[in-house]
């Protein structure tokens, strides 16, 4: 870059799974859009393997459902289990839905297919201040050799994740804890004997333990941590506690043989007041709304940001230059006003729903009593035998979001 770039409808800062799939959708639907991103090369990946199906439907008009789901593997179940027995199972494949399963592939698969389309992302660029004015956003940003960069636009989404919520820390409040449960994960690459299309989550004394499938056979192993503290000597490695906990929660020392390494990590809960800021600045994804990866609801929530968001845009922008003309800046229109703040109610309303589903998920994965486990185990399979199973279907497959 060599100078200020004002020539664009909209400034996504951020090319993660999120901004990326607003840039491309934007782009798709006609509108001029630059993408920022601090990292010079794109990310190795993260956590985020499923796809609920509010997502699948909400990708399909773009392509990407498709391209996710030629490299993914399909859930449409899972299991319960406690002191070792199956106490029921949800179903998805029994609701009624377009696509009745969880889609488990690779952020890489994912961040490729939501991204096809969009614009290069302009790298090794960070921000350091988006200021919103009547008519305009002016926004600042940093080179690795210290050059300073300045755009003056229309719109600035911030689809950082958690971080940059600090691009917005004056112009809005929100709340924000983090929790003490610590967890352990790895992917497997082959997982012979586990249960083809099915989740397992194991709860009880000593807290959840759970099996995803991967696409090709694999398998990812999630456990909370026994204790709170993490790098005790006397605890062994991560791997170790890991494989542990596998071999005695799961009862599969099998899956427990083949762990070589863990990652471990923690969870926080953080909701903003707002995701619009003056008319001009809207925050999606991590930036807006973080919540705990138990349910696996993080990245889908900010998917579904970015594809809803995308059209009210890009109506705002066909509005604007059949009223004004393309190079004559006019100030929203009340029907968009209208819309983006209806965008704003129902991304914060799931927000807020998926944010209590993450804590119940949470609480329910900590180490129960001895004395209750079993007598709570029976009537956790008793409620999964009844339509009252119906529930958490719905719950798990983001079925209360607003976009469902």
């Amino acid at each position: 870059m060599s100078g200020p770039a004002t020539a664009c409808d909209v400034l996504v800062v951020g090319a993660g799974p999120s901004g990326a799939l607003l840039a491309a959708e934007l782009r798709r639907l006609g509108v001029e859009v630059v993408l920022l991103e601090q990292r010079t090369d794109p990310s190795p990946g993260s956590r985020a393997i499923g796809l609920h199906p509010p997502v699948l439907a909400a990708l399909e008009a773009g392509g990407a459902t498709e391209r996710i789901l030629a490299g993914a593997a399909r859930i449409p179940r899972g299991i319960g289990v406690v002191a070792g027995r199956t106490v029921g199972e949800v179903r998805f494949d029994r609701l009624p839905l377009r696509f009745p399963f969880v889609a488990s592939a690779p952020q890489a698969v994912t961040e490729a297919a939501v991204s096809f389309g969009a614009p290069d992302p302009v790298r090794g660029v960070r921000v350091v201040a988006v200021e919103p004015a009547p008519d305009e956003v002016r926004v600042r940003a940093e080179s690795g050799d210290g050059s300073v960069h300045e755009w003056i636009v229309r719109t600035v989404v911030v689809a950082t994740g958690a971080s940059g919520r600090r691009l917005v820390s004056g112009l809005v409040t929100g709340r924000s804890r983090a929790y003490p449960d610590r967890y352990l994960m790895c992917d497997l690459a082959e997982a012979p004997g586990e249960p083809s299309g099915t989740a397992v989550i194991t709860l009880g004394a000593h807290g959840v333990a759970e099996s995803f499938p991967l696409p090709g056979g694999g398998r990812r192993l999630v456990v909370r941590e026994a204790s709170e503290r993490t790098g005790d000597p006397a605890g062994g490695s991560d791997a170790e506690r890991l494989a542990d906990a596998v071999a005695t929660r799961m009862r599969s020392p099998e899956l427990a043989a083949m762990v070589r390494e863990a990652h471990p990590f923690g969870i926080r809960r953080a909701l903003l007041d707002r995701m619009v800021i003056a008319g001009s600045v809207m925050v999606i994804g991590d930036a807006a709304h973080e919540v705990s990866p138990i349910g696996g609801q993080g990245m889908n929530l900010g998917l579904l940001d970015a594809a809803t968001l995308a059209p009210v845009l890009a109506q705002e922008r066909a509005v604007r230059l059949r009223s004004a003309g393309a190079s004559e800046r006019s100030r929203s229109s009340p029907e968009h006003r209208s819309a983006l703040a209806q965008w704003e109610r129902d991304r914060l309303a799931s927000a807020r729903t998926a944010a209590r589903i993450a804590g119940l998920n949470t609480l329910l994965g900590r180490p129960w009593p001895h004395p209750i486990t079993a007598p709570v185990g029976a009537l956790l399979g008793g409620a999964l035998r009844t339509p009252l199973a119906r529930l958490p279907e719905r719950a798990y497959a983001m079925g209360y979001d607003r976009r469902a």
